[in-house]
């Protein structure tokens, strides 16, 4: 079974926290088959936005979320 990893961030309310501003805003970076992808996609997306101190992005394991038999 593929490990499924999706990438997304926004704007925070506080650096020290990860809760969004706004998540009507937040960004779907995209999904990817192995972390080494979306880790590229998670430092791509970071980097663009790196003037704006607020802004973050994840990664999240979607396979973990899955029910397994």
């Amino acid at each position: 079974m593929a490990k499924l990893h999706l990438v997304f961030g926004g704007e925070l309310k506080d650096t020290t926290k990860t809760e969004f501003k706004d998540v009507n805003n937040i960004e779907m970076v995209g999904i990817y088959p192995s972390y080494e992808q979306a880790q590229s996609a998670w430092r791509n997306a970071s980097q663009r936005s790196v003037d704006n101190a607020l802004v973050r992005y994840f990664i999240a394991d979607l396979s973990a979320l899955r029910e397994t038999e």
